[in-house]
């Protein structure tokens, strides 16, 4: 926000030294983010002088030698110009020794080629008054001699670039930041009087001009009011309020648009102001726009509004985007006579929403959209009216129309001060806390245990907490007392989902991907795009911020696909992805949200090598996926996975699966992702991916590995094929033996099982295959004697023949 030192000097008696001002400002909250002069800056020792007559230099043809009066208290003094532009008589700015001119320029007694100089007589840039510098700058009107410049050249001005943090709207106008600067200099504030305006009993009723306004979405629009002027005269606005508009970068249009603007940036209110000719009907609307309704805004665009939208209109057409700008069909013009003034309070969130949606942002929006105090409303209209009165004529007719209501605004704050002491952490007297809080228009009541009444425009002051904060910006951040830092170091792990995080990363780092970041927020069509099961779930956002983020994403996988898309056009050659994060699912009915790792590989696009290794497959995918269940403490091998074979999946049917246990809080899914799908996206070649989800409650530590001693004996292995139904996963099948394994080997185990074999064809049934497994048997104090391998291997086989469907292959 830019703020002027002159406008603000209207409400507030402030130091000269504009840096002791932007100092202050920093130690209120407010960062300045640059400090800009218009005109001529505060120059100390700087004053008219007069020249009595010039004599040419000795030693330079150029140079003039000058006798320059400067006033009683001054006399006169030698100059040394090397200027040809001003003659005997002409007054001109002159700096004497001491002073300090733009740019550093620090002036001295001094000989030049010789000739003694008491100052230099100046130019209009070299004191910031002007570009010109071929000459001197003379004086008009012939001020008093002595005087100093700065009374003399009054349209200089400085304009501060100021940081508002969202939380603070009532500061973003000169009044709202005026009264912080009272409050911290302990002087009083100024707020302008609007007592002689005419009381609304008195006025005379008009309906022929207007006839009233209404609210047909009072969510969006709680107040509106709207006041009748007639018979206003359009033209240039009073030089005062120009120069003020164009010290913080605004255009002067006409008297009338200018004091909405004016009061807009003294008090913090939007305002419109209507031709009352164009309201057909002579009534206002304040309602939802209709889809595909249309308006040409005052910046000349002719923009498509949704439902969603409220919008000020007559009763045939759209006249305004309600809290964001005005329509060009009801716009004040030349020859307007007439005016409805208008002054709300918009739903923050509607207008944010309006402003995103359209890619429009406004001075009014700005402000409505971070809020705008309601019960301010009625003073911001009377400042517009009788400043349109004093600038524009005109008379106030009928009675002011409102729609809606004021809220009944009665905040307190229990408040004490030994607790504020004890939070502070310094000893802080009572009087200094009350003080602070009543210089910021706060009322405390009560003895020990004090009740602070909050103002209106203050929304942000919700808890006690907030109110110490008040006191210390008050008191001054500057003089809190030093102290040394006295801290207890703890052993506290990080919690369960930042640990799990830093481990998947460390792994999937270590696999050579690359991670990625995406906004937790999608679009619809993306989200519907993956599956119809995600495309049920209610993840929409009620006031989305933008068509692309509708809906909280259901996966992280989309968003790697987005990197790997584009990355693989750019051809940068990595082929590698994978994001941590939250995603949010509904279970159960419920929308939960979940702890996720996910990871994606494309098989084309890698460098080009000496030697050509095998692509990543389904095996691959899935070994990480369980890799990355492990660190959650999760084995997903014993839930059972599901061979995908729908082909309306994001998944290739048939060469993915997933692991899903609602119960368990755990989903999983991995193989290939669908051909069509990554061809519809611009992603060339096979795509392996994997995900893994889990809920934050259900993160266990990964089972610690520890050492343990291995046998110095040697092993004893079998083999044994085993014919099981087709669709029966080998990782099921390793289980099911191991565990009878447990319980026939007495006195050694079995150290290792593994799958060396796969066979479907001749010789086993339709529908089955087989699986031939390798056993490693082994003792820790023994060698083993093949009498009870065989003994141990037979009860394996019968415990398979009586305890499973598995037929044991000869």
């Amino acid at each position: 926000m830019k703020l002027s030192l002159n406008w603000l000097k209207r409400y507030i008696d402030l130091p000269e030294s504009a840096q002791e001002i932007a100092d202050s400002l920093t130690l209120l909250g407010f960062e300045v983010d640059d400090i800009e002069t218009t005109g001529v800056p505060q120059l100390d020792h700087v004053v008219v002088g007069e020249v009595l007559e010039r004599e040419p230099h000795p030693n330079a043809d150029k140079l003039g030698v000058c006798r320059v009066a400067l006033g009683d208290a001054v006399g006169e003094k030698s100059i040394v110009c090397g200027a040809s532009n001003y003659k005997v008589g002409d007054r001109v700015p002159v700096a004497l020794p001491g002073a300090e001119l733009p740019g550093g320029f620090k002036i001295k007694r001094s000989k030049l080629r010789g000739v003694e100089s008491d100052g230099m007589m100046c130019s209009g840039k070299e004191i910031g008054a002007g570009e010109d510098a071929a000459g001197l700058l003379i004086l008009e009107g012939r001020p008093e001699l002595g005087t100093p410049i700065n009374e003399v050249l009054t349209d200089s001005d400085t304009a501060y670039n100021l940081e508002v943090t969202p939380n603070r709207p009532d500061c973003l106008s000169h009044i709202g930041i005026a009264r912080e600067l009272a409050a911290w200099y302990e002087r009083d504030l100024a707020i302008p009087s609007v007592e002689n305006l005419p009381a609304p009993s008195d006025r005379s009723s008009d309906q022929d001009l207007f006839e009233g306004a209404s609210v047909a979405c009072p969510d969006d629009c709680p107040l509106y009011r709207a006041t009748v002027i007639k018979g206003v005269t359009i033209g240039p606005s009073p030089a005062w309020m120009q120069a003020l508009l164009s010290s913080i970068g605004l255009r002067p249009i006409n008297n009338v648009v200018d004091v909405t603007n004016f009061v807009l940036h003294e008090c913090g209110n939007p305002l419109h102001a209507f031709d009352a000719r164009d309201i057909e009907g002579k009534r206002i609307t304040v309602r939802n726009a209709n889809d595909g309704e249309t308006i040409t805004t005052l910046d000349g665009e002719e923009r498509e509004l949704a439902s969603r939208m409220a919008v000020i209109a007559d009763e045939k057409k759209a006249l305004a985007v309600a809290g964001v700008m005005g329509g060009a069909n009801s716009e004040v013009k030349d020859d307007t006579v007439d005016l409805v003034l208008e002054v709300a309070y918009f739903n923050p969130t509607t207008i944010r929403w309006v402003s995103k949606t359209l890619g429009l942002s406004s001075d009014s929006s700005y402000r409505f959209e971070r809020g705008v105090d309601p019960v301010s409303l009625r003073f911001a209209t009377d400042r517009a009216v009788q400043l349109i009165l004093e600038t524009a004529g005109g008379e106030v007719r009928g009675p002011e129309f409102v729609a809606g209501s004021e809220p009944n605004w009665n905040r307190t704050v229990a408040l004490s001060p030994d607790w504020i002491r004890a939070k502070a952490g310094f000893e802080i007297s009572d009087e200094q806390i009350r003080s602070s809080l009543e210089r910021l228009n706060m009322t405390v009541s009560g003895d020990s245990d004090w009740t602070v009444s909050i103002p209106s425009y203050r929304g942000d002051l919700e808890r006690p907490i907030d109110l110490l904060e008040e006191v210390l910006r008050i008191y001054g951040t500057d003089k809190i007392p030093s102290g040394s830092v006295v801290a207890t170091a703890t052993g506290a792990n990080d919690h369960p989902v930042t640990e799990y995080a830093r481990q998947a990363t460390q792994y999937l780092v270590g696999q050579h991907f690359s991670e990625v970041v995406n906004y937790t927020l999608r679009s619809s069509d993306e989200q519907n795009g993956w599956s119809e099961s995600v495309a049920a779930m209610p993840l929409g956002l009620k006031n989305p911020i933008s068509e692309d983020q509708t809906q909280l994403r259901h996966s992280l996988l989309p968003g790697i696909l987005e990197a790997l898309r584009l990355n693989q056009s750019r051809k940068t050659g990595a082929t590698r992805y994978f994001e941590t994060g939250r995603v949010f699912r509904e279970v159960n009915g419920k929308v939960v949200e979940l702890i996720s790792v996910a990871f994606a590989e494309c098989v084309f696009g890698r460098p080009r090598s000496w030697k050509e290794r095998a692509p990543d497959d389904f095996y691959q995918a899935k070994h990480r996926t369980e890799v990355l269940a492990q660190f959650a403490g999760m084995d997903i091998g014993r839930f059972g996975m599901t061979q995908i074979e729908d082909d309306a999946t994001a998944w290739q049917a048939g060469q993915a699966a997933i692991v899903d246990d609602p119960r368990a809080g755990i989903s999983a899914e991995f193989g290939l992702l669908n051909l069509t799908r990554m061809n519809a996206m611009d992603i060339d070649g096979d795509v392996m991916a994997g995900s893994f989800c889990i809920l934050p409650e259900r993160l266990r530590a990964a089972k610690r590995v520890r050492f343990q001693p291995f046998s110095l004996f040697p092993p004893s292995s079998k083999d044994l094929a085993l014919v099981v139904a087709q669709s029966e996963p080998a990782s099921q099948v390793i289980r099911t033996v191991e565990k009878i394994a447990s319980k026939a080997t007495k006195g050694f185990e079995m150290e290792s099982i593994h799958v060396f074999d796969v066979y479907e064809g001749e010789g086993v049934p339709e529908g089955r295959k087989s699986l031939a497994v390798s056993m490693l048997f082994r003792s820790r104090e023994r060698t083993l004697k093949d009498k009870e391998v065989n003994k141990a291997f037979d009860s394996i086989q019968s415990a398979i023949r009586e305890k499973t469907d598995y037929e044991i292959r000869d």
